[in-house]
């Protein structure tokens, strides 16, 4: 998942991200090591945050375009 790629290019932490997302801080954490992996809900929150799509936000494509 480009998770990190994406925060980082962003310069947005991890803490800010999560606190966005309402999320824990911890489970952004898990997400970027591949400890654990986002549910369908998730995902979707992660890629209208960054406003990517999410097979861009998995890896299934390099267009990071939605396609609303």
């Amino acid at each position: 998942m480009r998770l990190k790629e994406i925060r980082k290019s962003k310069k947005i932490s991890q803490l800010k991200l999560a606190m966005d997302l309402n999320m824990n801080q911890n489970t952004i954490s898990r997400y970027e090591t591949g400890e654990r992996e986002p549910g369908i809900n998730e995902l979707i929150k992660i890629a209208n945050y960054f406003n990517v799509s999410v097979d861009y936000l998995l890896e299934r494509t390099d267009n990071p375009k939605t396609n609303k």
